[in-house]
């Protein structure tokens, strides 16, 4: 699993950073030593926030700072990079401590989002910055081929504002199937005006579900429909 892992990052896995990037404070607390993956987090932040701006910039040469900005955010933030942690069945590389392990810890979004940049802070330290760049747009893939097919809106938002703008409340999300392994867990998401069914959608995640599901709204007008 962790050599998985350390290829999908493009970092060996005797490397030094490697497992540090993957030991949670309760487990180095728990055992008296080493380092936990907290400093690697602070500087895998600032890896990631400079690769995914780089990218933006190359994928949409005609969005100003605004647009870029709304963008990166939506590819960076906690839930996004926890999606591709769950992806990447990266909870079960994680050391954890007894206590926080049964305590559900390993499955938290802070936790997985932590490790994710951690370890793109030990592939920026231990393999350089063209790998650690690599790394960044493995880890955002998904996300951005979302922005390409919406031209960097959220269909998420964008279905909101439609659906507002006509004088009804937001659309709700209600997970109604799901199913596979832990590693590769799918959903399927209804978004909803009330009882209505505006759409629906798949996804690895129940975030991707529900942009999938707000992509099939807007493209069937579904918000526009009579009430029945």
């Amino acid at each position: 699993m962790r050599a998985a892992l350390a290829e999908l990052f493009g970092i060996p896995e005797d490397a030094p950073h490697f497992l540090q990037a993957l030991t949670h404070p309760s487990y180095a607390n728990e055992q008296g030593k080493g380092q936990d993956n907290q400093r690697l987090e602070f500087l895998g932040d600032a890896v990631l926030e400079f690769c995914c701006s780089e990218l933006l910039y190359q994928r949409f040469p005609d969005a100003d700072e605004g647009a870029l900005t709304r963008m990166r955010a939506r590819l960076v933030n906690a839930d996004a990079l926890a999606d591709f942690a769950r992806e990447s069945a990266l909870a079960g590389a994680l050391l954890l401590g007894r206590g926080a392990d049964s305590s559900g810890l390993r499955e938290s979004t802070n936790v997985l989002a932590d490790a994710v940049e951690a370890l793109l802070a030990a592939t920026y330290l231990d393999v350089g910055l063209e790998a650690a760049r690599a790394a960044c747009a493995r880890v955002v893939e998904g996300g951005l081929a979302e922005l390409a097919v919406s031209g960097g809106r959220d269909p998420k938002s964008e279905l909101q504002e439609r659906v507002q703008a006509q004088g009804h409340s937001p659309p709700t999300y209600e997970v109604v199937d799901s199913g596979g392994p832990d590693h590769e867990r799918w959903f399927e998401v209804s978004a909803r005006l009330g009882d209505r069914e505006l759409g629906r959608g798949r996804g690895r995640s129940k975030r991707q579900a529900e942009f999938a599901a707000a992509r099939v709204a807007l493209e069937q007008r579904a918000w526009q429909a009579e009430e029945p």
